[in-house]
């Protein structure tokens, strides 16, 4: 995340990788440190990891990322998960429940008569770039220069449910909730750097309903610049933080600061913050 060194290649073997995450910021990570700097922080160096999360959330995406990217990477993909996904890690004993609406959601996008035109281009394009001064990092799950459109499969519970915002004290849609504007505001300026053109993003969203509901979502040019300003006010200090400069703030409420609280403060009653 500091000043990426020539040495480094970014590829698809080392994307995930933490030594990607040193040389490279990006929309997960910088959401880790919006969230706890002190837990983002300690992930990072390798100090820690939260073993209260739930993994299952991340396969599921991955499981229908990998079908809409190709055959073989999806069998690879499944090869690689026998055991998150197939009951007793036997695929002859049948997929677990989590991921057969995940099934369901990819037999709901085929059975679309919109979404195979929609849906051309290549697959899972690493894109890079400089934003204020720092290195960023992207994934791009399809993208089609000639149209100048790039597109992102986002799995959700409920397309319609509101998620309240502590910080804006109101419900927001899922995906401003999950900033995904954020998110498609860095990769189209990250296609713009690494490709030269200007694509528009749009979002293919699928519920993991029983009947799964699903929607293609443009994004407002305005939230987008928003978002941008957010990260030009924030990364300063997140990268001070990085580079150990200044100290990271904790949240106090994350699993990584529950695990490192001790009783030195003392709460008035009507202090509590609740969320």
């Amino acid at each position: 995340m500091i000043t990426a060194e020539k040495k480094f290649q970014l590829t698809p073997n080392n994307y995930y990788t933490n030594e990607a995450n040193w040389h490279y910021q990006s929309k997960s990570w910088f959401t880790k440190f919006e969230e706890c700097e002190a837990e983002a922080l300690a992930e990072l160096k390798g100090e820690y990891k939260d073993t209260s999360s739930n993994d299952t959330p991340l396969i599921a995406g991955n499981y229908l990322h990998s079908y809409f990217e190709s055959k073989e990477a999806h069998e690879t993909f499944l090869e690689s998960h026998k055991k998150d996904i197939f009951k007793y890690g036997n695929p002859e004993k049948g997929i677990k429940n989590d991921y057969l609406i995940i099934e369901k959601c990819i037999n709901k996008l085929n059975k679309d008569p919109y979404f195979p035109r929609l849906y051309q281009g290549e697959k899972e394009v690493i894109v890079t770039g400089e934003i204020y001064g720092v290195n960023w990092m992207g994934k791009v799950d399809c993208l089609d220069l000639n149209r100048k459109l790039f597109f992102d499969l986002k799995t959700v519970d409920k397309i319609h449910k509101g998620h309240w915002s502590s910080e804006q004290h109101k419900k927001l849609n899922f995906a401003q909730s999950r900033q995904y504007d954020m998110q498609m505001a860095i990769y189209k300026e990250l296609i713009k750097q690494t490709f030269g053109v200007e694509c528009e993003p749009i979002i293919i969203a699928v519920s993991k309903e029983k009947e799964p509901d699903l929607m293609a979502i443009s994004i407002p040019q305005y939230l987008m610049d928003f978002s941008m300003e957010q990260i030009k006010e924030k990364q300063p200090h997140i990268q001070a933080v990085i580079e150990g400069e200044e100290k990271p703030n904790v949240c106090g409420r994350c699993s990584y600061c529950r695990a490192n609280k001790t009783l030195d403060v003392i709460t008035p009653l009507d202090e509590i913050e609740i969320e």
